[in-house]
C-alpha cells in the first residue's frame, strides 16, 4: 500500500524532470574593469641651472705711485753725509753700513785706473788696513801708484767730502778738464761731490755711484776725477 502512494509521486518527479529545460551555461561574467593603475611618470623636478656667464673681473686700481725719482730722494743725501762723517772720523763700523751687500764698493783713484772693491767686511777695517793696492798709472809720472787706502785715496776724501763741497745729481762737475769725463757705471745713477780747490788746477771731483736694489740707498762706487796734463 505505501508502495502505491510513493509511485505516482516518483512518477511525476521524473516527468517534471524532462519537461524542465536544462540551462545554458551562464554567460562569463566579465570582470569589473579594473580601476587602472596610473601610468606612473617621474618627471623630475626641474630646477634650471642659470647660464654660466664669466664673472666680470673687478677693475684693478692701480696704487698710487709715489714719483720720487732718484735725484729727489732725500736718503741718497743723508748716505752722502753719512760717508762724509765716517771718512772724517775713519769710522770703519758707520762705513761698512753704508756699503752694498751685493756689489761691494768700487774705487778708482784714477779715473781709467785700476778698480779696488771693498765689500762689507773689508770696508769695516779700511782705516786699519796697510795693504797695498795697485791703484794703476800716475798721470804725473807714468809709474803704477802703490799703496794702503788710507795712504792714496783717504786724504782727497777728507779734502773733497766737505759741507762746503758742491753736489750734482747724474752729471759730473769737474773743473779744467783736458779729456771728456765720463760716468763708467751706466746701470748706476750717482752724485758728483765737487772742491773747486783754489779756483786753479788743484780741483778734485769724486763721482758716487748709489745702488738702490735693497730698497734703501747704499754705496757702491766712487771715482776720481782731476785736472790731468
Amino acid at each position: 500500500m505505501k508502495l502505491k502512494i510513493y509511485f505516482p509521486i516518483l512518477l511525476l518527479l521524473i516527468l517534471a524532470s524532462c519537461s524542465i529545460p536544462v540551462d545554458a551555461p551562464p554567460q562569463p561574467t566579465a570582470l569589473p574593469s579594473a580601476t587602472p593603475q596610473p601610468t606612473l611618470t617621474f618627471t623630475p623636478a626641474f630646477t634650471p641651472i642659470p647660464l654660466l656667464t664669466q664673472p666680470a673681473l673687478p677693475t684693478e686700481t692701480p696704487a698710487p705711485v709715489v714719483a720720487t725719482s732718484f735725484c729727489d730722494n732725500p736718503g741718497v743725501i743723508k748716505l752722502i753725509k753719512f760717508f762724509s762723517k765716517a771718512i772724517s772720523s775713519k769710522d770703519g763700523v758707520l762705513l761698512s753700513s753704508l756699503v752694498s751687500p751685493a756689489a761691494g764698493m768700487d774705487f778708482r783713484f784714477y779715473r781709467d785706473g785700476n778698480v779696488v772693491n771693498y765689500d762689507v767686511k773689508h770696508a769695516l777695517f779700511v782705516f786699519e788696513t796697510t795693504f797695498q793696492a795697485d791703484w794703476g798709472l800716475s798721470y804725473g809720472s807714468g809709474q803704477s801708484t802703490f799703496g794702503s787706502f788710507q795712504e792714496i785715496v783717504l786724504p782727497s776724501l777728507q779734502t773733497v767730502f766737505k759741507p762746503t763741497a758742491s753736489l750734482e745729481c747724474n752729471q759730473l762737475l769737474v773743473g779744467g778738464v783736458t779729456y771728456e769725463p765720463v760716468w763708467p757705471y751706466p746701470d748706476l745713477n750717482y752724485y758728483s761731490v765737487y772742491f773747486p780747490g783754489t779756483g786753479g788746477l788743484d780741483w778734485e771731483t769724486w763721482a758716487v755711484g748709489v745702488d738702490m736694489s735693497s730698497g734703501k740707498p747704499l754705496l757702491a762706487a766712487f771715482v776720481h776725477f782731476v785736472w790731468e796734463p
